[in-house]
């Protein structure tokens, strides 16, 4: 016993050490963690910052690209020499104009189109800066293109950006060029490139990696080769984010941060990404974490021989509570210590030893509770299971009578037929027999029997008969499709057949009394349990039947809706009852809140239809003002996802 208690007390001293470590160190390493966590946040908001700034600075450039741009265009198509080279297609004239044009202009390139879109003449600068006249080959001609033309048709200009394959982005303003009394003349392209030198210039004023992407996020132009790399979707996550992130690249394993801001060029998008380097950063931000980590070690072992003196001094006094702490949970009966000081660890002893009687007393008191409450939830349970099969004896009584008086009309039909059918058959026999025996009375006879009458209404009992048939059928046909029986799973359902099928099955109430208006809209079939989503139509729509005195009117209506988790589908019933009270209201889904008088309704019938509507990820809502009527409103995902196993009703 004695290695025993040896055994507990480095245990329990191990567990003191590694608890005030715990305590102690936690919060130290909590704020050392979270301190070194927002240093290095402030570091990445303070870069991000820092080039949103520079990425609105290069913003306003293209701005000022785009007014100089318009500036210039409102002197050159005003220009009465340009109007009248062009109207006259003088392609010689035009390209002097052009030459001497843009040598005082910033744009990259100018052209000159004649009203029918052909090119008349192109003057651009070299990579020196030269202006330099484009060349057309002999016998040929350049037009601009019918997406151009039919863009310029509709406006006096427009701007968009053509991103080339050599690693350029060209910025391009189109204007239409008008002579006098308004008349087209041609048309005129300023163009401005900006290439990898305009971003290495850029670079070296901002100290940064530049790139210009593609909405698809594909690089066009960078200042450095390695962006060009990457896969062509790779910074696609940027370009569609609507809010812009901050995010690291190693550019030669240097760490970067990195935006993707969003430019626009009239009709045109595109994006540009800016980084900036963070190896001072990382290398500040190396030494914080080195001084924390001293300050964490440092205290660290303060404490480990702090708590093992203190840890030495208290556990001796304490080894038999913990031993006594050890019997009680394996035993039944009160654990009780003797006291063997008066100081706070007696105090405590005492407190251990009416606790341990109590805790006795408490789990003998709950024995009995438990074994109470096991009992009370198996009635529970036979109680419940026993209404709702109450509640579906009420509803299928219900069905049946009402299933009955539309089998008894046609059936009772068929049966009044029989007796005139057994009458025809029976003088047709006789008129049959006479041709044998007596051929000479024939016509006689035929004029005693009626037959004249009998081919006339023969047919009509036929089909009289063939219909009240047909009802039959179509009568049980619908209770079958209502029931769904072999429908026990998840599939596709029109949900138009299934309330159909439930107006069928409650025609003989809804006959001569009701007028049903169906709005059905167009909406796709619906993944669901169908014999479910039928008890559901069918527990409304007898509600919106009954709640009708005398005549009235049934709305039903289904459209196709857009929410928060996507498209769903909306039935609407709604009737000219009497409606229901706010009180009501509150109360409509409770299981066994009823309206109806003893003995017509358990009160389970919405709120089974609730549990079956929740569990395919649905809603159900009910809207109703007394004298007026009442509107329920559901709403089902086109592919339920059932919250648990399907609701069994």
């Amino acid at each position: 016993m004695a290695g025993v208690r040896r055994k507990s007390r480095r245990s329990l001293r191990t567990m003191l050490i590694v608890w005030f470590l715990l305590f102690s160190l936690t919060p130290l390493v909590f704020v050392t963690g979270y301190s070194v966590q927002k240093y290095e946040v402030a570091i990445d908001n303070e870069l991000s910052q820092r080039l949103v700034g520079n990425a609105r600075e290069i913003s306003v450039i293209l701005d000022d690209f785009e007014g100089g741009l318009q500036q210039r265009k409102e002197r050159y198509i005003k220009d009465h020499r340009l109007i009248y080279h062009l109207s006259v297609n003088e392609a010689s004239a035009v390209r002097a104009l052009g030459v001497n044009w843009l040598k005082g202009d910033f744009a990259t390139s100018l052209t000159f189109f004649n009203r029918d879109g052909r090119m008349l003449a192109s003057v651009f600068k070299d990579s020196k800066g030269d202006v330099r006249e484009f060349a057309v080959q002999p016998n040929s001609a350049i037009y601009l293109s019918d997406q151009n033309l039919d863009k310029l048709k509709k406006v006096n200009e427009y701007s968009f950006v053509e991103f080339s394959s050599n690693q350029k982005i060209s910025l391009i303003l189109f204007s239409k060029v008008i002579g006098v009394g308004g008349r087209l003349v041609g048309y005129l392209e300023q163009l401005v490139d900006l290439d990898s030198v305009f971003l290495d210039r850029l670079k070296q004023r901002m100290k940064l990696e530049l790139m210009f992407l593609k909405p698809s996020g594909q690089v066009v132009v960078a200042t450095h080769q390695d962006f060009y790399l990457y896969k062509k979707d790779f910074f696609q996550e940027y370009t569609k984010s609507p809010q812009t992130k901050f995010f690291e690249l190693s550019v030669r394993s240097n760490p970067y941060g990195f935006i993707v801001y969003p430019l626009k060029w009239g009709q045109s998008q595109l994006y540009l990404a800016l980084g900036a380097s963070k190896v001072e950063a990382k290398a500040v931000l190396r030494n914080v974490n080195y001084t924390f980590l001293t300050v964490v070690g440092a205290v660290t072992i303060l404490l480990v021989i702090t708590i093992f003196l203190a840890s030495n001094t208290m556990l001796k006094p304490l080894n038999d509570l913990v031993e006594a702490i050890g019997s009680m949970q394996s035993s039944d009966k009160p654990v009780e210590i003797p006291m063997k000081s008066d100081t706070e660890i007696g105090l405590l002893t005492e407190s251990f030893n009416q606790m341990s009687r109590n805790v006795a007393q408490a789990k003998t008191d709950l024995r009995k509770k438990i074994a109470e409450l096991e009992a009370t939830n198996s009635e529970l349970r036979e109680t419940q299971a026993r209404l709702v099969h109450s509640s579906k004896m009420i509803s299928l009584g219900q069905l049946v009578a009402g299933v009955a008086h539309e089998l008894n009309n046609p059936i009772g039909f068929i049966y009044s037929n029989m007796s005139h059918l057994r009458e025809y058959s029976d003088k047709l026999i006789q008129l049959a027999e006479a041709v044998e025996q007596n051929p000479g009375s024939i016509a006689e006879l035929k004029e005693k029997l009626d037959i004249e009458y009998i081919k006339q209404d023969l047919p009509k009992l036929i089909t009289s008969c063939e219909d009240g048939a047909r009802r039959t059928r179509d009568i049980v046909l619908g209770l079958r499709n209502f029931s769904r029986l072999d429908e026990s799973q998840l599939k596709e359902v029109n949900l138009h057949e299934g309330i159909d099928d439930t107006l069928n099955l409650l025609a003989g109430e809804v006959k001569n009394r009701i007028q049903v208006i169906k709005e059905y809209g167009e909406i796709p079939l619906v993944t669901c349990y169908a014999s479910q989503i039928n008890q559901v139509f069918m527990n409304i729509l007898s509600n919106s039947v009954q709640a009708i005195d005398g005549t009235g009117n049934i709305w039903i209506t289904t459209k196709l809706v857009s929410q928060a988790e996507g498209e769903m589908v909306q039935i609407s019933f709604q009737d000219s009852g009497k409606g229901m009270t706010a009180q009501v209201m509150e109360n409509i889904f409770d299981p066994f809140f009823s309206t109806k008088g003893v003995g017509q309704g358990t009160g389970l019938g919405l709120s089974i239809s609730y549990g079956i509507i929740e569990n395919h990820g649905g809603q159900i809502q009910v809207k109703s003002q007394v004298g007026i009527g009442t509107e329920f409103i559901i709403t089902l995902p086109i592919q339920a996802v059932p919250t648990g196993a399907a609701t069994k009703v």
